[in-house]
């Protein structure tokens, strides 16, 4: 599996110096440019790829790797806005969905944006040699110090314009505007209150491992064939989810 995500603008700029245009269809292409260059190296044909963002035409048996048995790697991507999930629709294998969730963004927005890039791009879920996939990166919270090490992250992901639209969903788009301001002050531990319950009961599955295990069952069962288990700051030890994980195993309506 190979894990593409665009970043927003401010970190591309000005966190990695490069140049922002258009990361949607910057992102397609990048996906189809992939997909030729694999395809050159397994089928031995001439690499020939012309677009508005990337050229690849040079493929010598010099720098073709070894063939293997595996094929090529299925291409997840990250996306929240309607706009990168139809192109993980269309071009892509599986979407990783944000953290910055709530069941009903996922189900008003996204899952009708995955089904128009494939419409777009022709796909038959039914038939495809790999089915797609949905990869949720969940916030989870068992104790109280999980619950304010999410609020706390909600609120730094909260005051970035691009995820507004998940707020804008709920009626909360002013919540983004207040965050955003208190950022660029640097007043990062001021963000965390204005985080409300609803807020985070929206975005966080809070309870017991049987209880966050089966909510959800309940909010993603029927659509997600992946859950990781988010919960922000230090590195949890490996047996800090080991309930959970056997929890949602057996969960009704997980598989």
């Amino acid at each position: 599996m190979l894990g593409l995500g665009s970043q927003i603008r401010p970190h591309v700029e000005k966190r990695f110096s490069m140049p922002w245009s258009r990361p949607a269809a910057r992102m397609r292409e990048f996906v189809l440019a992939l997909r030729a260059i694999w395809s050159a190296w397994e089928d031995g044909g001439p690499l020939e790829h012309r677009g508005a963002f990337y050229t690849h035409t040079l493929m010598t048996p010099a720098f073709t790797p070894l063939s293997h048995p595996h094929g090529p790697p299925r291409v997840f991507l990250a996306a929240v806005g309607p706009l990168m999930t139809a192109v993980a629709g269309e071009v892509a294998d599986g979407l990783l969905a944000h953290p910055f969730l709530t069941e009903r963004y996922l189900r008003e927005v996204t899952l009708p944006a995955l089904a128009r890039g494939r419409a777009r791009g022709g796909r038959d879920l039914s038939t495809d040699r790999v089915p797609f996939e949905l990869g949720l990166s969940a916030f989870v919270a068992l104790d109280d110090a999980d619950v304010e090490a999410v609020r706390r992250q909600i609120s730094f992901y909260g005051s970035t314009p691009a995820y507004r639209p998940v707020l804008d969903l709920h009626g909360w788009g002013e919540l983004q505007t207040e965050l955003n301001g208190l950022s660029k002050q640097g007043r990062w531990d001021d963000m965390v209150g204005l985080v409300d319950d609803e807020v985070l009961g929206a975005m966080c599955v809070i309870g017991t491992p049987s209880e966050v295990a089966a909510e959800l069952a309940r909010r993603y069962g029927d659509v997600a064939q992946r859950v990781r288990f988010n919960r922000p700051g230090e590195v949890p030890p490996p047996d800090r989810f080991a309930d959970l994980v056997d929890s949602m195993r057996s969960a009704p309506g997980a598989s």
